[in-house]
């Protein structure tokens, strides 16, 4: 299974967070330096992961962001669940138009099924047991859309 750019990006972003002494606000910037992600990618993360109530970013000169109680406590799992794109798994849609198998097939409801038992096994790992003391400089993150062999 894999995790889409912009999920990879909110998780490492709230790992950083989680990490963040709570008297310590970084700002978005300062967190896209962080997480070594383009500053756009992160302000968007940062207004989604806010929208769910994992984060709070406050305004004004002496604002920032912070990862709230539900932040800390949220699981993998279930954030992944959020950000995922909700796509299926298999695509089902070919340059003809959608597959003749759609139907009948069994392999969608398959994979679909193991796309869900890739969360369930993460629904016990939460942000915060998988984030470090602090952020140690840029975590590198490579944004690609295209897919390995």
């Amino acid at each position: 299974m894999r995790i889409n750019s912009f999920s990879d990006v909110s998780l490492r972003l709230l790992m950083v967070l989680s990490a963040t002494p709570e008297d310590e606000l970084p700002t978005t910037r300062e967190l896209a330096e962080q997480v070594g992600t383009p500053y756009n990618h992160v302000s968007k993360a940062v207004l989604k992961l806010g929208q769910m109530g994992l984060v709070e970013a406050i305004r004004g000169r002496s604002g920032g962001v912070r990862i709230s109680p539900d932040g800390r406590r949220a699981t993998v799992g279930q954030v992944l669940r959020v950000l995922d794109d909700h796509s299926d798994v298999a695509g089902c849609q070919t340059e003809m138009g959608q597959c003749p198998l759609v139907h009948a097939c069994g392999l969608r409801g398959a994979l679909n099924h193991a796309k869900e038992a890739f969360y369930v096994s993460l629904d016990n790992v939460t942000i915060h047991s998988l984030a470090g003391k602090g952020p140690q400089g840029p975590t590198a993150v490579t944004l690609s859309t295209s897919r390995p062999d």
